[in-house]
């Protein structure tokens, strides 16, 4: 039996308040609001007086782009004391993507699963999944109401990180009015909109480009300019010398493509060398719902931003989107 899901988010403070330890995780592969979810909610505790420690699991370091952000708290391997600590998972939809952290689920005294996608397992003893927040950093905010927690500059700056990469620079369809008025009240907390900016999109290393130059070479069209893919192989990684964080991003090329409805990338871990593929998939539109397509192969995510992992040859994947592509639109165009 699934745990049962609670939409109080009074709830989830009351359990906040009332213990002391910690054990905060997010997603392997973080992305803008994964780190800045984890980075605030850390805030949050340290305001509280509570003891807490950040963890992310699995073997890719944070994408270089978000260093200016103070991270170099959290921790790569789990504590000693983890299965003493309350775990508060942030923007994680599913156990598996917490890396080693899923060992001590069943273990602690309390687990908290705080999250916005719409596949959410509900895989902790307390769940709030707001699937109608523009971001998980927005339902950070929205807990600090209820722990009567103030806004601060770097707790400001941590949600509009989760804000601002989550809904594609207020470009993607989450981008409510209820999101705009969140970044209103970030900024007047203290943002500098410009750092975070020039942090997050104007400091590619030139490593990165390079990586960008593969993906884009290699990128094919398929069903008249409306599906797009690339990949992007072990040897790319080893031979520019990068992490597969740097990959970070390169999908959102693919879907600018005039035409695009869907882009995916395919990429080979370069760490460890028997790792599966880790394929994303992006909708340029909510004309197909690519969360669907993942969870066919044991992933998930958001209907326009979603993934999955796979051990098929980078041909046999490549099949499979297609394929699930055009079902999904023939099953839209029946509607």
């Amino acid at each position: 039996m699934s745990p049962p899901q609670t939409t109080d988010l009074a709830a989830v403070a009351e359990a906040i308040r009332g213990h002391d330890r910690f054990l905060l995780v997010t997603h392997e592969n973080p992305d803008g609001d994964a780190l800045g979810s984890i980075l605030a909610a850390k805030l949050v505790l340290d305001r509280l007086g509570k003891d807490s420690v950040m963890y992310l699991g699995g073997q890719t370091a944070p994408p270089a782009e978000y260093s200016f952000l103070p991270l170099d708290e959290i921790l790569r391997e789990l504590p000693a004391d983890a299965a003493d600590r309350v775990l508060l998972a942030l923007d994680c939809a599913n156990a598996k993507r917490m890396g080693a952290a899923a060992e001590v689920l069943d273990r602690v005294p309390l687990s908290i699963d705080v999250d916005h996608h719409h596949d959410n397992s509900c895989f902790a003893a307390i769940n709030y999944v707001a699937s109608d927040a523009s971001s998980t950093g927005e339902i950070v905010r929205d807990l600090m109401r209820e722990l009567d927690v103030a806004l601060t500059p770097g707790i400001a700056e941590a949600i509009y990180v989760a804000l601002v990469t989550d809904t594609g620079r207020f470009q993607y369809t989450n981008t409510t009015p209820k999101a705009l008025r969140l970044a209103a009240e970030l900024v007047e907390a203290g943002v500098d909109v410009q750092r975070v900016f020039k942090g997050i999109y104007e400091s590619v290393e030139f490593a990165k480009l390079k990586l960008l130059a593969r993906a884009l070479d290699r990128a094919q069209v398929y069903d008249g300019g409306r599906l797009v893919i690339s990949h992007l192989l072990r040897s790319d990684f080893h031979e520019l010398g990068v992490g597969e964080e740097y990959a970070e991003g390169i999908i959102d090329y693919l879907r600018s493509v005039e035409g695009a409805v869907l882009a995916a990338t395919i990429r080979e871990p370069p760490e460890p060398p028997d790792a599966p593929r880790r394929i994303s998939l992006r909708a340029a539109s909510d004309e197909v719902d690519v969360s669907a397509i993942a969870r066919q192969r044991g992933g998930g995510g958001h209907p326009q931003a979603a993934g999955f992992s796979s051990s098929e040859s980078i041909e046999e994947i490549v099949e499979f989107i297609r394929s699930a592509f055009a079902a999904a639109h023939r099953a839209t165009s029946s509607l």
